[in-house]
């Protein structure tokens, strides 16, 4: 289907409105998933024209997503990844998770953003980011899209090696989304470490719901909560 590709035209008004010079297209991944983190890329490309292609990482198909991903990585001015673990979504909630896996991506690039362009319509990371939020940010501003593509690829990858070690689970195909095979194996097994144990999944699963965790509110803020998933990205 055709679709219009993204443009310069947002980083281009905040440079005109705001003064802003390194402008940071964010976008995440997992945050549906039942198992695995919630994965944030933290992109910069400037002003120059994107690969042929780009686009929301979700209207690409998984070989050309991959083909690309690995063009931006080299294309872009700078681009660095956050993630919060499954044991930080359960204790801290979804929003505050997402405030600190952007948050980490944007601490880890190696320019200071004078703005953030946020895909989608809730500000999750506020302050002391100057940040402007588009809906559907991640098909219509080139930065977001390289963003889009970068995480989706790079966390798929990180749960096909986790499924490695748990192959009844097929993390390489559903990537800990829901699917079929991901819910039989979760009757049969139960969860494993990388399962979030906060949400309402495990209610359908008679034998493991009394692994489901209660959350309560975190006494820091997110930002200073550390955490890490358990081995090197």
């Amino acid at each position: 289907m055709p679709y219009e590709p993204p443009t310069h035209s947002v980083e281009r008004s905040l440079r005109a409105t705001t003064g802003a010079r390194v402008v940071v297209g964010i976008d995440e991944v997992g945050r549906g998933a039942w198992a695995g983190p919630v994965t944030v890329c933290a992109a910069v490309t400037g002003l120059r024209r994107p690969p042929d292609g780009l686009t929301d990482s979700k209207l690409l198909t998984p070989k050309r997503r991959t083909e690309l991903a690995r063009e931006l990585e080299n294309w872009v001015t700078a681009h660095a990844l956050g993630h919060a673990s499954p044991q930080e979504i359960d204790e801290l909630g979804m929003t505050a998770a997402l405030r600190l896996a952007a948050t980490r991506a944007l601490e880890g690039l190696p320019v200071v953003p004078d703005a953030v362009i946020l895909d989608g319509k809730h500000d999750y990371l506020g302050a002391p980011w100057r940040v402007r939020t588009v809906i559907k940010g991640d098909r219509s501003c080139v930065v977001v899209a390289a963003a889009s593509v970068i995480a989706k690829v790079r966390r798929d990858a990180m749960m096909a090696e986790l499924g490695d070690a748990h192959r009844d689970f097929c993390f390489a195909d559903n990537a800990g989304y829901p699917s079929p095979v991901h819910r039989a194996a979760l009757e049969e097994l139960g969860p494993t470490p990388h399962h979030r144990l906060s949400w309402a999944y495990l209610d359908a699963l008679p034998r493991w719901r009394h692994l489901k965790r209660v959350r309560f509110a975190p006494a820091v803020p997110a930002a200073e909560v550390g955490g890490q998933l358990g081995f090197d990205f």
